[in-house]
């Protein structure tokens, strides 16, 4: 845990397979993010670019959380094309 981040924790449940396959056993993840996630949420949730609330959430706990992997590892040739298109996907959300 890096004392200069956000330390949070999310549990992932699967609670219904519409192909009667046995559920997952749930999935527990600790991570340290340098934004407060909540507050990004809050600010989703009041721009309403998905009109549902519950998107909003999805989308900034999915978005924070791939960020922060990318940005620890920029240099992996995975995100080389990506990375520049990402930084003004971000100006824009920003706006």
């Amino acid at each position: 845990m890096n004392p200069k981040y956000n330390h949070y924790k999310i549990t992932l449940e699967h609670k219904f397979s519409p192909k009667e396959e046995n559920l997952n056993p749930a999935l527990e993840l600790e991570f340290d993010n340098h934004d407060e996630i909540f507050s990004i949420i809050s600010r989703l949730q009041e721009k309403n670019h998905f009109q549902d609330t519950e998107q909003s959430a999805q989308f900034a706990i999915g978005l924070k959380m791939f960020s922060e992997v990318m940005l620890k590892n920029k240099e992996n040739e995975l995100f080389s094309e990506f990375l520049p298109e990402f930084k003004n996907f971000m100006a824009k959300l920003k706006k």
